[in-house]
């Protein structure tokens, strides 16, 4: 009879998830098959059954236990074809050629309900060959963190990859001391990211990067199999995604925290939820990641940091855009310059929409602006000021009014905006309270409340508080009383002033 820590394949005629594997197919250089470490006792903590659901799990076809062993890598389930992927990266513009999945598995794909292609990855698995030096594991509170922010992300209507299942292990790891050990279970549109291109970059492998943009293309970007140049126009679809994604991270006040080359996906889903945070009261110099001593991805800094990583990406294309490097190099060049129009443009729409304008006008932009100063100066919280200000359109400005060090400051800027309101046309006005509710959240995953819930799970095997929190950023745009205390911003002593990676 097996015991709990050897590795098991679960009965084929047991089968609840329907792979169809596409990346197990590349070349061995793409990837090392690996089957997940088994872990001593696990136990399954959460599981998203809705998004089991869509993708076409039959949780009915198998009981707890079989979702525990699955979900912590105690099994392998049938169509299953286990494997960590190889990328490399720039860490914090340092090139490293060989980076990879250190403590994750790819387990497979599957078709969802809608007829998308994902991932299935479990994170903190065990040791792979990328591990350099690493213990391949999770620790319980970056678990628990990835979990309610990248659930948040999805709330939020932001792409990013989801979370479908945590376990603990029943293992200790060790970082900064001893802490319970955990796995997330996570779903992704692909986990290919600009530094599986810069892997094969570096070993100028051609025939390697050629079948990885195919495979990117065929799977991401299916409509441009067909075009003149299929190449130059994945990366412009690429830049695009990231245009859009960066500007709606903007939105909400998140700092990834660590954008390297390695973490942006090519396929503009948030990827790598590690050092993330979101803002407290709004600051363009906001950093909590620990390990970005120097600010390089503070929150304003996103935008240019992401243009650096597309070009990153672009060296990488060149011989497949054009055989001569002269003509590739000005394609290529011409679409990173094209970056900031097309960031700006998707962050300005969203600010028209925060702001509760339906029409675009160009005195916009420097309203906006001009918003954004004057939180800074006052230090206003960003969250709390956008869902405020949807009353104050409403002709009720007396609770924004009092986050201001100068509330005489907001009455000046105030009159622009009311003024700018009179020039929308009047349908716009009648509907414009809750068409601004729908896009300025009243909950985000605030850094002191993720502390609250991991403190509760590591300290005293609580997860009461998780599921509490999990409930309130659920429907992040619907103000709910039993929920108020969670849209408050932290107090004095509950200032949470940096994130760990927990690598």
């Amino acid at each position: 009879m097996p015991t709990p820590l050897e590795q098991r394949p679960l009965d084929a005629g047991r089968g609840f998830i329907d792979f169809s594997n596409s990346y197990a197919a590349l070349p061995d250089n793409f990837h090392v098959r690996q089957d997940p470490v088994p872990v001593a006792a696990p136990r399954l903590i959460r599981l998203n059954r809705p998004l089991a659901a869509e993708l076409g799990i039959d949780l009915g076809a198998c009981d707890e236990h079989t979702l525990t062993a699955v979900f912590s890598g105690n099994a392998v389930p049938p169509g299953a074809e286990p494997l960590a992927m190889a990328y490399a990266g720039h860490q914090f513009g340092q090139f490293v050629p060989q980076l990879g999945d250190g403590r994750a598995i790819l387990l497979g794909e599957v078709i969802d309900r809608a007829g998308v292609r994902r991932d299935i990855q479990l994170k903190g698995a065990g040791r792979t060959p990328f591990s350099r030096n690493g213990d391949g594991r999770a620790a319980l509170g970056p678990v628990l963190r990835e979990y309610l922010v990248s659930e948040a992300m999805h709330a939020l209507e932001i792409p990013g990859t989801r979370a479908l299942a945590a376990t603990t292990t029943g293992e200790t790891v060790f970082r900064d001391g001893p802490l319970p050990g955990a796995i997330l279970t996570r779903v992704a549109l692909g986990h290919v990211r600009v530094g599986t291109f810069q892997y094969f970059a570096a070993r100028a492998d051609a025939d390697a990067l050629r079948k990885l943009a195919d495979h990117v293309i065929d799977r991401h970007y299916p409509h441009l199999m067909q075009a003149q140049n299929p190449y130059l126009d994945l990366l412009g679809e690429v830049a695009a995604r990231q245009a859009a994604l960066v500007a709606a991270w903007m939105q909400v006040g998140f700092i990834h925290g660590v954008m390297n080359t390695d973490n942006m996906s090519v396929a503009g889903e948030t990827i790598d939820f590690g050092p993330c945070a979101f803002m407290d009261e709004y600051d363009p110099t906001k950093v909590f990641s620990s390990i970005d001593a120097r600010g390089r991805y503070a929150y304003g800094n996103q935008p240019a940091a992401a243009q650096w990583n597309l070009a990153r990406f672009a060296e990488t294309l060149l011989p497949l855009i054009d055989a001569d490097p002269t003509r590739a190099i000005e394609s290529a060049g011409a679409l990173i310059a094209r970056f900031p129009d097309e960031f700006t443009s998707y962050w300005l729409a969203g600010m028209r929409a925060k702001l509760g304008l339906g029409v675009a006008l160009e005195e916009d932009m420097a309203l906006a602006r001009s918003w954004l100063e004057l939180l800074h100066r006052n230090e206003c919280d960003f969250t709390l000021a956008f869902r405020r200000l949807c009353a104050a359109a409403e002709g009720d400005a007396a609770a924004l009014r009092g986050l201001f060090a100068r509330p005489g400051e907001y009455d000046e800027w105030a009159v622009r905006w009311h003024a700018r309101l009179g020039l929308e046309p009047a349908a716009n006005r009648a509907l414009r309270g809750g068409s601004m509710r729908r896009v300025n959240p009243a909950y985000i995953p605030r850094n002191h409340r993720i502390e609250e819930v991991i403190r509760a799970a590591v300290e005293r095997g609580d997860y009461a508080p998780f599921d509490e929190l999990s409930l309130a950023l659920a429907e992040p745009f619907v103000e709910q009383e039993r929920f108020a205390a969670y849209a408050a911003p932290p107090g004095a002593n509950e200032r949470v002033l940096q994130t760990f990676c927990g690598t």
